[in-house]
């Protein structure tokens, strides 16, 4: 492992998140004598990040904290082609605005972790759009197109995947690399930009911005990036089996976002703290060390340390005394996620299998019925055996909801309206 003598490469290798470097030794020299600014892309193709962006938000947060210059690129102009990386398939094409409400949502995540402002390390919000929207394709393909070289384009990785794999590669998609190489290097024109960041699979996409820069800018530019992160188990950080971990709070409670940190799986617990808190490295050592059933006490520090980078202390506090009560007590806590559903239907008779879709605790009547086989789902506690089994009126407790709970650790609150 290189010894790097910058606050910020040091870091992001002791904590683990860096995975390729263009060029490790001038990096490291550049930042120990200047503030670097550096940028990550984010498109805007949902209304909130989920957790498989927390890695990149956390580098741009360590970046800062370090004395450098931080940039979130927002992908308003990328968004429109959209990117081929990791996919098997074409991204939906998106409206301007769907583009630009899904802007709107993504922008709230950065300000908790981000200090933004005119400072010359405070972070900055730009658009592509600026100045993609506004490209004339001919006078584009002179400046750039001629210094693109479409051997190393098949090349990439995100390419050669969807040729290798005889799967549909649009020409819009092919041209989604120069546009990124191309906002490498206006973001080096606009504000002295000397460092991309992502994950892996943007690596021959940051790389093709390196040698754009080289070539039209005449300046060296560099790349980083981190690894792609999986569970133990191998599967893909921030999917669920009731989908995506939102980071928003309108499309995941802090309640429920504390209990998927609270799931990390045992082999997990070391990584994430090192990763997703700022817990020092030898308080992430000693509770990763803890033994046997002790291992849960970390993984509340974890759920709860998380939770409050992105939902404040008070709300992941909160979170961790509601699941204390519903857990350890055994208690129905106020606190738990809640629907509402017509007061008529549930008098009516709902069935079971329609109010766990609809409390989404499973992603279809098929999913409800094999929980159901396998003793998955309770109403009030009470395991489900009968998948034509309805909920009514007398299953409303005297706090005026119906608990209803896929496996130990996931509750939802159904309440008349």
């Amino acid at each position: 492992m290189t010894a790097f003598k910058s606050d910020f490469l040091h870091t992001l290798t002791a904590r683990g998140f860096i995975h390729q470097l263009s060029d490790p030794e001038g990096l490291d020299k550049l930042m120990t004598e200047e503030t670097v600014t550096a940028y990550i892309g984010f498109d805007c193709t949902a209304p909130s990040l989920h957790v498989g962006s927390l890695l990149q938000i956390m580098m741009l947060r360590w970046l800062q904290k370090t004395g450098h210059r931080p940039i979130v690129l927002m992908g308003g102009g990328t968004t429109r082609v959209g990117d081929p990386s990791g996919k098997d398939e074409s991204r939906k094409l998106l409206t301007g605005e769907e583009i630009d409400a899904n802007k709107a949502g993504i922008h709230t995540v950065f300000d908790k972790f981000l200090g933004f402002g005119e400072g010359p390390g405070d972070a900055i919000m730009i658009d592509n759009a600026d100045w993609l929207l506004s490209l004339h394709y001919v006078d584009f393909l002179r400046e750039v197109g001629r210094h693109v070289s479409v051997n190393q384009m098949i090349q990439r990785e995100s390419v050669k995947l969807r040729l290798e794999r005889e799967q549909h590669l649009s020409f819009l998609e092919f041209n989604y690399m120069i546009l990124q190489a191309y906002d490498f290097v206006e973001l080096y024109r606009r504000t002295g930009c000397r460092l991309q960041m992502g994950g892996s699979d943007q690596w021959g996409n940051i790389i093709s911005g390196i040698d754009l820069g080289r070539r039209i800018a005449e300046t060296e530019l560099f790349a980083l990036t981190s690894p792609l992160i999986t569970t133990a188990s191998g599967a893909k950080m921030g999917k669920t089996a009731a989908g995506a971990v939102w980071l928003n709070a309108d499309m995941k409670s802090p309640y429920e976002y504390w209990q998927f940190w609270r799931n990390t799986e045992d082999d997990d617990v070391r990584r994430f703290l090192s990763l997703f808190t700022e817990l020092p490295l030898d308080e992430v050592g000693r509770l990763a060390s803890l033994g046997g059933a002790e291992i849960n006490e970390a993984k509340k520090v974890l759920a709860t340390e998380a939770t409050a980078m992105i939902h404040g202390r008070a709300a992941a506090e909160e979170a961790a005394e509601t699941a204390r009560k519903t857990f350890e007590e055994g208690a129905l806590a106020d606190t738990l996620p809640t629907i509402e559903v017509p007061a008529a239907e549930i008098e009516a008779g709902l069935g079971v299998l329609v109010a766990f879709v609809k409390a989404g605790l499973v992603a279809s009547n098929g999913e409800a019925r094999r929980q159901i086989r396998g003793g998955g789902l309770k109403v009030n506690d009470a395991t489900v055996t009968d998948e034509r089994a309805q909920i009514s009126g007398a299953d409303v407790t005297a706090e005026g909801v119906i608990k209803l709970s896929l496996g130990r650790k996931r509750h939802i609150l159904v309440k008349p309206a």
